[in-house]
């Protein structure tokens, strides 16, 4: 017995009109992961674009001047330099300066004893002779000079030489009187008394005199003559012939 077949009818879901259309989740030709799934889509790269400004502007002028403002200045100098030397040198060969130097002639005391305060007293006259040993050169001594005699570094007495022209290859006789007061004098003439009962007594006499240097007709700046004239004498009795039994001198000079 056959049973007859109901029409198969295909059943369609109701769609409602009146509902928003719906977007689909994936869109056509997106691909998918290996689940399956759908993949997300990648954010597009934003390229950003950043302007670069580039300096053309010129270096500063002004340290390369001052450089070069530098480097003639030390030029000129060093130049100055060589030319003040060369000159030197020339003036040296042809004059070859040499100098003064001195000699102690004569040795008197006029007076040394104690005051009433109990202070050295002392009254020397010395006899000293100037040379100019120069061939080209003449000497001006000017005012300022100095004079003095010393005992064991305490000055006896001092004074000054004359302002005098000296020239070339000149020997001049100078007498110069010295006068001196010393405080706490009593310890001091004690020592002497003592050193001269051995008939050496050592004296230092030093000479300090501003001179100018004439070189034919013109004349340099001053500069000071330094002499040290290391003396014995027998005696320091005043009014007595005192002998000068030694005399070393060494001179210098001081710009």
């Amino acid at each position: 017995m056959s049973i007859p077949m109901a029409n198969h009818q295909r059943i369609h879901p109701a769609v409602d009109v009146e509902a928003p259309p719906t977007i689909p989740l994936v869109s056509r030709g997106s691909p998918l992961s290996e689940k399956g799934s759908p993949a997300r889509p990648r954010a597009p790269i934003q390229m950003h674009t950043i302007p670069i400004t580039v300096s053309h502007a010129k270096p500063p002028k002004n340290g390369t001047g001052c450089c070069k403002c530098i480097c003639w200045t030390i030029s000129l100098l060093v130049l100055l330099l060589v030319i003040v030397g060369a000159t030197a040198v020339i003036l040296y060969f042809v004059f070859q300066p040499k100098l003064p130097t001195y000699s102690i002639d004569n040795l008197n005391i006029s007076r040394l004893g104690l005051n009433i305060d109990m202070s050295l007293y002392a009254e020397f006259d010395v006899k000293i002779t100037a040379y100019n040993p120069n061939k080209k050169i003449g000497i001006y001594y000017e005012r300022g000079s100095q004079l003095s005699v010393w005992y064991t570094n305490k000055k006896l007495c001092d004074g000054s030489l004359p302002k005098f022209y000296q020239g070339h290859q000149n020997k001049t006789v100078l007498h110069v009187p010295l006068t001196g007061q010393t405080q706490y004098g009593s310890t001091l003439m004690t020592a002497l008394q003592q050193q001269q009962q051995t008939g050496q007594i050592p004296l230092d006499l030093k000479v300090d005199a501003p001179v100018s240097i004439k070189l034919g007709k013109l004349k340099l700046k001053k500069v000071r003559v330094l002499a040290e004239c290391l003396l014995v004498v027998d005696s320091l009795s005043a009014n007595n012939v005192i002998s000068i039994k030694a005399s070393n001198c060494r001179y210098g000079m001081k710009l």
